[in-house]
């Protein structure tokens, strides 16, 4: 297939995708605008060329970016849809971002204070996402950060992103890389680093380009600028706020060790300075109103079910485990059964949410609970419903209304099941009487 525009145009790729205008290109790849025949959505579709990517031995790096990608679910990270190869070329589709970089954005002036901190808290929960799944960038600057037309941003660019896996037996990364304004001081010493360190680093480049509009470190000579970023050697410019100038100085700490954590990031006062209603996710917006028709009602009694009901809730006709779950390495609903009545069990997951931080709203047959603080992918939020099987037989449906899986997953094991173990219901099957 050749790489001219007017000819891969008029290619429908496997059967599925028809090229359209080229949208950009790198060393070893070309970017298209696509659309899938099937569905008509419009994707991104990067195009990389297997032979020129060999010659360079890149082929595990893409390999790499491929498999991070396929990992990276989260509304502030660029989705990879699928991927396709042909004997030259591997195909890979994306999400198509038409906002455009966020780089183009900043060279126009620099941000507002506000505008600068929606982006900023967005980047961090990209980043707090690929950490917690042992993924480094490595590369984060605003040229890989895109603007939806939603005005929300998506971080991309995963080429020279690592796993916690490609780490020495000291624990640290050596391979030195990224663009040299946006490198941590010890990614620079080839001396080994913490991947989510540097990253961080990044990140308080970046905060700093957006409040400012230029560089914290500029030099035409590289050794000088080098020694610029070794020594933190920065002024913050007279309109940031002292709170911006507290957090970007622990952003830029020289010294790794005592660098600021994302966790100490998300909890500074600037960062949690509060996101104006119209930016908040369609989630928290929904939570606002939810049940609020079913809290105005006079008392209900818990769902009847019936045998079809029960069989579609459980894996099998058994329900005697405490727990019923999907089978899946990352679960997203738990069921338990009770003998209490409904007020005991909402009376015990209010008790949870209390002690981990969470709003609830409430009926007689259904719990919400909205967390405080945002998470990996914005605030985790937790349904539950109770279904009457008998007057005095209650199966309980828990699952993830909003949030991250993964904190959904540790709330559930560490604080939910804990919590419940008092009231579940198990089977006599489960404790036969000695003989």
């Amino acid at each position: 297939m050749s790489d001219n525009g007017s000819e891969i145009s008029s290619t429908l790729l496997h059967g599925k995708y028809e090229l359209g205008r080229l949208l950009g290109h790198g060393t070893f790849a070309k970017v298209y605008h696509a659309r899938n025949f099937q569905t008509g959505k419009s994707v991104a579709m990067k195009v990389v060329g297997k032979e020129k990517v060999i010659k360079v031995g890149m082929m595990e790096q893409t390999k790499r970016e491929i498999s991070v990608m396929k990992m990276m679910k989260h509304p502030n990270i660029v989705q990879l849809h699928e991927v396709m190869a042909s004997k030259s070329k591997i195909y890979i589709a994306m999400e198509l971002v038409r906002g455009g970089e966020l780089f183009n954005k900043i060279a126009k002036g620099r941000l507002r204070e506000d505008v600068a901190r929606f982006y900023f808290q967005q980047l961090i929960s990209a980043v707090d996402f690929c950490h917690s799944r042992g993924v480094y960038h490595r590369d984060l600057k605003p040229e890989n950060l895109l603007l939806g037309e939603d005005g929300n941003l998506k971080v991309t660019d995963f080429g020279l992103s690592t796993f916690s896996e490609h780490l020495r037996k000291d624990g640290l990364l050596h391979t030195t890389c990224g663009t040299p304004a946006y490198v941590a001081p010890e990614v620079i010493g080839k001396k080994g680093y913490d991947g989510a360190k540097a990253d961080i680093w990044s990140c308080g480049v970046i905060l700093y380009v957006l409040l400012a509009g230029f560089l914290p470190f500029q030099d035409d000579n590289l050794v000088a600028l080098y020694k610029k970023i070794y020594r933190a050697d920065f002024k913050c410019p007279p309109w940031f706020s002292p709170e911006a100038r507290r957090l970007i100085s622990k952003l830029l700490d020289p010294n790794p060790n005592t660098r600021i954590t994302i966790s100490k990031i998300m909890e500074s006062s600037w960062f949690r300075k509060s996101v104006p209603r119209s930016m908040r996710t369609k989630a928290e917006q929904k939570f606002e109103f939810d049940l609020e028709d079913n809290c105005d009602k006079s008392k209900e009694q818990p769902t009847t079910m019936n045998a079809f009901h029960i069989i579609s809730l459980s894996q099998g006709f058994d329900l005697s485990p405490l727990f019923e779950e999907k089978k899946r390495e990352e679960k997203e609903e738990l069921r338990f059964a009770t003998t209490r009545p409904a007020s005991s069990v909402i009376s015990k997951l209010e008790e949870v949410a209390k002690a981990g931080k969470f709003t609830v709203k409430k009926s007689d047959t259904k719990v919400r609970l909205q967390g405080q603080q945002c998470g990996r992918k914005g605030k985790l939020a937790i349904a539950a419903d109770l279904y009457a099987v008998t007057p005095s037989f209650l199966v309980v449906e828990v699952k993830k209304d909003n949030g991250d899986t993964l904190e959904y997953n540790q709330f559930c094991s560490k604080e939910l099941r804990p919590a419940l173990k008092d009231i579940l219901w198990t089977s006599p099957a489960e404790n036969p009487t000695p003989a």
